[in-house]
């Protein structure tokens, strides 16, 4: 079974990129983040003509995840708990097939300090909260998306430039790092511990070109999941296609 992550930066406009990449690639559960679609824009004809069930939470030109299945897809939960005013559509958990899927688009944080960083550290610790009663529930189950963090000076290009940024503070990365010490696994950096690998370009300054980029999308799997875990990579070349996310598609196999 292959399972991929991939924000799509605006599901409308980058919709021809989005089945290309699903036609050459045929994942079986693939969650999108920043859908930037409101829930009635979602294009679930488009999505069911390339042979796929989709559960989505959308907002108006913001945020959105959507989990697209080849089987049906159960929801479970269409925001994270913990905060009541919270409106921004960044959380959706649902059962497909034996397994727990959570898709999450983790706040940027940007500009630091301020009320973004502040509302991405309060998030953070509610997923972690939710992670917690996930990875004690003895399901197999999966926590993928944009996470908006980059874990150590080996995923990102150049990381003095970073020192500042939300996606690379010191707490920040400790509390990725205090989600990973539930007993969670980093799939990607499980297979390969010594290789390059990046999931975001920007469209600055010719990233994608200069291979600058930075390792923020992520999979984690729980440990009754980890032995099936046998291949993952990413999809760099489509990046390179007219119109398409500075994210790149990100994929784990599993047995």
């Amino acid at each position: 079974m292959k399972i991929a992550t991939y924000n799509v930066n605006g599901i409308n406009s980058r919709l021809p990129v989005l089945l290309r990449w699903l036609e050459e690639t045929e994942p079986d559960i693939v969650c999108l983040q920043e859908l930037k679609a409101p829930q009635e824009k979602f294009p679930l004809e488009e999505i069911k003509g390339a042979g796929y069930h989709a559960v989505w939470v959308g907002q108006k030109s913001w945020n959105g995840v959507a989990i697209l299945s080849k089987t049906d897809a159960n929801v479970v939960r269409t925001s994270l708990p913990g905060d009541d005013s919270d409106e921004a559509s960044r959380y959706l958990e649902a059962v497909v097939s034996d397994l727990t899927v959570v898709c999450i688009y983790l706040p940027n944080g940007n500009p630091v300090p301020g009320e973004k960083f502040d509302y991405k550290m309060n998030w953070f610790q509610r997923l972690q909260a939710q992670a917690e009663l996930l990875i004690t529930s003895g399901k197999k189950v999966i926590i993928a998306g944009d996470f908006n963090v980059i874990p150590t000076d080996f995923d990102v290009y150049k990381p003095e430039k970073y020192k500042k940024d939300a996606l690379f503070l010191p707490e920040v990365r400790e509390a990725f790092h205090e989600l990973i010490g539930q007993g969670w696994t980093d799939a990607l950096r499980n297979l390969y511990p010594d290789k390059v690998i990046y999931t975001f370009y920007d469209y600055f300054r010719k990233a994608f070109e200069r291979d600058a980029g930075m390792r923020i999308d992520h999979f984690l799997l729980s440990p009754e999941l980890l032995p099936q875990l046998s291949a993952g990579g990413v999809d760099k070349e489509v990046r390179g296609w007219e119109k398409s996310s500075d994210h790149v598609p990100t994929w784990i196999e599993i047995k």
